[in-house]
């Protein structure tokens, strides 16, 4: 495990006591980076106040290359680190299988798509932007390090994974964004096929939040891709993300407007996810008959995977077309 000197020390009961509160927090920080909190108010944030076409492609290869990583990890069942002798500040994920790191692949996908997808749209230098995401991408992969949860090799063959997917996803991604808006089958598709893929993942001997996490990802991007195309048919009104060019200075008034637009809509969201979840969990309760409570019911198969994806289908649809327009309503725009 990657630790800097004195970072971190084991005492004899097994505990962990930080020595270096800056590594610490750094890396506890880039960890987040690339788990839900992260997704929730980044993604949103480019489609509410950056380019649609952006958002857009960002979701897209998102989606794509944390699926395959998912699969990949119950598929290859590979071990993360022994503890002892390194220490896991993480337990959540500590059921998981540890190679490819989804955290490494995520970060790299998220930074470089969105670097590919505005370097040729907006005004920064181009060194200072491939700068940018490869620290975003290297403190991700780092802090899976200094948690504990992966080896040098699982970040490493994430980051590989990842760039590799991107390079083969860069050349369809005009095709693939124009399908997703003008096709009438769009919204079809973009629930039919993912519902396919959670209820037909990879069987464990045991639970795994992998199921869970793919799910989520896969329902939020089904709902923002139904979102996409829904807007495009009726020409909804879109933020360009003028006012915001990099290398340019904002006025007040636009930083004003950039905050509003992005804690407005984040209420909205977390409404709308506790609001669906609850609706879900209540019927699918009374289907199955478990109560909402039952941790164990609610990690069966028949029960994860509608709850968790139709809550976050319902935010990502809440995202890309009930925030932009009460946006509007509210005159955010």
């Amino acid at each position: 495990m990657f630790v800097p000197c004195h970072a971190l020390a084991v005492t004899a009961a097994g505990k962990y006591i930080v020595k270096n509160y800056f590594y610490y927090y750094l890396f506890k920080f880039s960890a987040a980076l690339g788990e839900e909190i992260f997704y929730i108010t980044f993604l949103p944030f480019t489609y509410w106040n950056i380019d649609h076409s952006v958002s857009r492609r960002m979701i897209i290869v998102w989606s794509i290359v944390m699926y395959i990583g998912q699969v990949s990890k119950d598929i290859l069942k590979w071990p993360r680190p022994l503890s002892p002798p390194v220490v896991k500040l993480e337990m959540r994920t500590n059921a998981e299988y540890g190679m490819p790191s989804t955290h490494a692949m995520a970060a790299t996908a998220i930074s470089f798509s969105f670097f590919i997808a505005t370097m040729n749209q907006y005004k920064y230098p181009f060194e200072l932007g491939l700068a940018a995401a490869f620290v975003f991408s290297t403190l991700v992969c780092l802090s899976r390090l200094y948690t504990g949860m992966h080896t040098v090799l699982d970040v490493i063959g994430g980051a590989l994974i990842s760039a590799m997917l991107l390079v083969l996803l860069y050349p369809a991604w005009d095709t693939i964004d124009h399908l997703l808006l003008t096709s009438p089958f769009c919204p079809l598709v973009s629930i039919v096929v993912p519902l396919f893929l959670c209820y037909n993942y990879p069987k464990l001997d045991y639970y795994s939040p992998t199921r869970g996490d793919t799910t989520t990802i896969l329902g939020a991007a089904a709902g923002a891709t139904v979102g996409f195309w829904l807007n495009n048919q009726y020409a909804a009104p879109a933020h360009t993300g003028t006012s915001a060019q990099p290398g340019l200075p904002l006025a007040s008034s636009a930083v004003v407007f950039v905050l509003a637009r992005f804690f407005t809509g984040i209420l909205v969201v977390l409404l709308a996810r506790w609001l669906t979840k609850s609706a879900v969990l209540a019927v699918l309760g009374h289907r199955y008959q478990f109560p909402r409570g039952d941790l164990q019911a609610r990690r069966r198969l028949e029960v994860e995977v509608p709850y968790k994806f139709v809550t976050y289908c319902c935010v990502g649809f809440t995202a890309t077309v009930l925030v932009p327009l009460l946006h509007q309503l509210l005159g955010l725009m």
